[in-house]
């Protein structure tokens, strides 16, 4: 009979089922396999590429418009591509033409609605392109029940999180959130981060806004994503204040079918 143990397999193959993180690669030699190598490499050229893609603004356009909601076309003070990578400031503000088009907006048809939604390109355009809609969709599910009167939505090309703050003072909106792709990373190219601000103006720092992040299939999902949302709205209202102050307590079905709980982990059960 031969002395060899039966054999087991690596239990972290298991752990590897789970995951897109990067474990259990194996090695040859002192290096990782072929496989492995190849498969980083390309993860990375993905990454690279959903930085450098272009903005589709018309697509939107025709998929809000069927949707019944009017949008507006602008750009941020980050003339390209190049100088919004260099200069993240510019990418906060908008140029000078788009801003002039909010005022004489305004100017025509009045502010004072609740929400101002803003869809940037962000670090990745490809996160826009694949998930901004869908997010849209679960969300218009709910606004008429929860009574929500919205902006035009504004489409930003070179943009970054804070120009929802400018967007939403010069529209007059209670409200914005930004719908703006993530910096990618070697599993998510396409990750789409919600940015949530209550009285929005030039000037307020992150501190100020609650963010909602990792929206996609494989990560959180769009109807989670607006569950969350709506949650962190009706709570601005009542409580007047975002960011830092005003936690994510929605509550969220328990995976054991037992009822539901508190959707942040950090905070305990009565």
């Amino acid at each position: 009979m031969s002395d060899r143990s039966p054999a087991t397999e690596n239990p972290w193959q298991q752990l590897r089922r789970l995951t897109p993180a990067r474990i259990a690669l194996g090695r040859a030699g002192a290096s990782l396999p072929t496989a492995a190598h190849l498969d980083f490499q390309f993860a990375h050229a993905q990454a690279r590429d959903a930085v450098h893609l272009a903005f589709e603004p018309a697509a939107l356009q025709d998929g809000l418009r069927q949707r019944g909601l009017d949008s507006l076309l602008l750009h941020s003070a980050a003339l390209n591509r190049d100088t919004y990578l260099q200069r993240p400031d510019l990418g906060r503000r908008l140029q000078a033409d788009s801003a002039n088009r909010l005022r004489d907006y305004r100017a025509a048809h009045g502010g004072g609605r609740d929400l101002a939604v803003v869809i940037a390109d962000g670090l990745s355009a490809l996160a826009v392109q694949r998930h901004a809609l869908p997010l849209l969709d679960c969300l218009l599910e709910r606004f008429p029940a929860e009574g929500w009167s919205l902006a035009p939505v504004s489409l930003v090309e070179q943009g970054r999180v804070a120009v929802a703050d400018e967007i939403g003072e010069r529209l007059g909106a209670r409200m914005t959130v930004i719908l703006i792709g993530e910096r990618p990373g070697l599993s998510s190219p396409d990750s789409l981060g919600l940015y949530f601000t209550f009285a929005p103006r030039v000037g307020l720092t992150d501190a100020a806004r609650n963010c909602i992040s990792n929206v996609r299939p494989e990560g959180l999902s769009y109807a989670m994503a607006a569950h969350k949302l709506l949650y962190l709205m009706g709570e601005a209202c009542r409580r007047q204040l975002s960011g830092v102050e005003l936690k994510d307590e929605a509550e969220v079905p328990r995976l054991d079918g037992a009822g539901s709980g508190p959707g942040n982990f950090l905070l305990g059960e009565d």
